[in-house]
């Protein structure tokens, strides 16, 4: 056949296998893999069995389980398409310039992301701002979405008093992303359609999406408009929290009104601290030169747990956001006091008497090792006084905790080739290795860029639905470089192509 976006193939053939904890006895002969009605029905030697029907020649390459990205935040993602970059920019004065010069979106409004100011050599200024950007409103999103910088003419059209820097941190800048994000759908359902279409490209499956709306709306709409390019669990928030129990949804069900199983409920999702880059994440320790500032706990654990409480009696997994180790702590007694089930998102920085916690206690660790990259040289220098372990993966899945990777996209961008390449070589742009000890093995990371996660083996055997992806490489033997430059041939959801090279 000449295959083509949404052709059901019913033969792999000449593919390759690969995965963890195998059991299958072909090692990297060929092989033909058989589908019927989105199901693996049989595996056998290339040519051994019949080639019955709709035949994709996978031409040597390797198939593996389709892959997640665990953690995304799809509407700002989608939207950064149309956002100023401003993740060069080596100062204030730079940014400002940046934005300067930026044409205003139809709305308006300037709107730049991706900034991170953590070693800029000026302070954000609200008159550097002004007198690069004028009376246009204008809106510089930190890379880490935990702060935003906003000119004089966007402070008063969004109500917010103005002070010397112009700088909005947590709730604030939460606040603004939501109403930046709350664009009309024509806008913005075209550009989450190409940011899927990307992601399957990349051999991506689905996503866990964590925006900060009322999401099962957004995803009824956009299957009714055809979307079938991924698998999405979508989270809800503590505003919404009590609509979503009040309706009886529950974590994975089906999203209701919807025409396909493609969208389920997923996690209630809680921001416990800030973020590493605002140095608002709640740490033991103190930041350095600022020995009263150990961040922010945002909610506060006696909430936390009645959350959880009433989210597991609902049905509803937990999402915890947690970054600091104080975060982390909080976020492991919480579950531990209510018996929830979830993941806590980031674990950016653990104290070693809680990374066993993990696995005891059935949670997942949703990781971005990316961040561990982007962060490094201000990891070791914001956090250079913490005694608690950062980015710390080997350890978390040497006690067997279960790990997730993923982009928190726009912070990274969605490539999970890039996030199992950060994750086993902890290197980027030809530097050392930071921290070469936090590495995991590569069956370790494909399995956490899947579905169940590192705790279940990623290799493909009868009777599984055919989420694949077909790539040119065996993720298991690749290096750096073939990793972050994977190309993949072939995605399949439930055996029907979302994308063929």
């Amino acid at each position: 056949m000449t295959p083509a976006r949404g052709d059901e193939p019913d033969v792999l053939a000449n593919a390759r296998l690969t995965g963890s904890d195998r059991t299958d006895p072909f090692g990297s002969e060929p092989v033909d893999v058989h589908l019927v009605d989105g199901i693996v029905v049989d595996i056998a030697p290339a040519g051994a069995l019949p080639r019955r029907g709709r035949v994709l020649d996978a031409d040597g390459g390797w198939v593996i389980p389709g892959l997640w990205d665990h953690h995304v935040h799809t509407v700002q993602w989608a939207l950064s398409a149309q956002r100023v970059a401003l993740g060069g920019a080596a100062s204030a004065a730079e940014a400002a310039s940046l934005m300067g010069g930026a044409a205003a979106l139809p709305d308006g409004r300037r709107v730049g992301g991706g900034f991170r100011d953590a070693f800029w050599p000026d302070a954000p200024e609200l008159s550097v701002l002004d007198a690069a950007t004028g009376d246009v409103p204008t809106y510089l999103i930190n890379a880490d979405v935990h702060s935003v910088w906003l000119n004089s003419a966007a402070l008063r059209r969004e109500g917010f008093e103005p002070d010397a820097t112009g700088m909005l941190r947590e709730e604030p800048a939460f606040e603004i992303s939501r109403r930046l994000n709350a664009v009309d759908a024509s806008v913005s359902d075209p550009l989450v359609a190409r940011m899927a279409q990307d992601a399957a490209s990349r051999g991506v499956v689905g996503l866990v999406d964590l925006d900060m709306s009322w999401n099962e709306d957004a995803w009824v709409r956009r299957l009714g408009a055809g979307f079938d390019a991924l698998r999405v669990s979508f989270g809800i928030y503590p505003q919404y929290f009590d609509r979503a129990v009040a309706e009886g949804l529950q974590t994975g069900d089906i999203a209701r009104g919807a025409t396909s199983d493609l969208v389920r409920v997923g996690p209630l999702k809680v921001i416990t601290d800030g973020s590493l880059g605002t140095r608002t994440a709640a740490t033991s320790q103190s930041y350095p030169g600022d020995p009263h500032n150990h961040g922010l706990l945002t909610v506060d654990l006696a909430t936390l747990v009645d959350l959880m409480s009433r989210a597991t009696a609902a049905g509803i997994a937990s999402a915890i956001h947690a970054i600091g180790d104080v975060a982390n702590s909080h976020a492991l007694d919480a579950f531990a006091a209510t018996g929830a089930w979830g993941t806590i998102e980031h674990a950016q920085l653990v104290a070693h008497a809680d990374i066993p916690r993990f696995a005891r206690l059935g949670v997942g660790a949703s990781v971005q090792p990316e961040h561990a990259l982007d962060d490094r040289d201000l990891t070791d220098t914001v956090w250079a006084g913490q005694t608690a372990q950062p980015y710390p993966l080997r350890a978390l899945a040497d006690t067997g905790a279960n790990l997730l990777l993923g982009s928190d996209a726009p912070v990274a961008p969605l490539d999970p080739w890039a996030a199992m390449a950060a994750a086993v070589f902890r290197t980027r742009d030809g530097r050392e290795p930071w921290q070469p000890q936090q590495r995991i093995d590569a069956a370790t990371a494909l399995g956490a860029s899947t579905r169940g996660g590192s705790e279940e083996p990623a290799r493909i055997q009868p009777g599984d639905v055919a989420d694949l992806a077909i790539c040119e490489h065996d993720p298991l033997t690749a290096d750096d470089a073939a990793l972050r430059g994977m190309r993949v041939a072939a995605t399949l959801i439930a055996g029907r192509l979302t994308h063929v090279a």
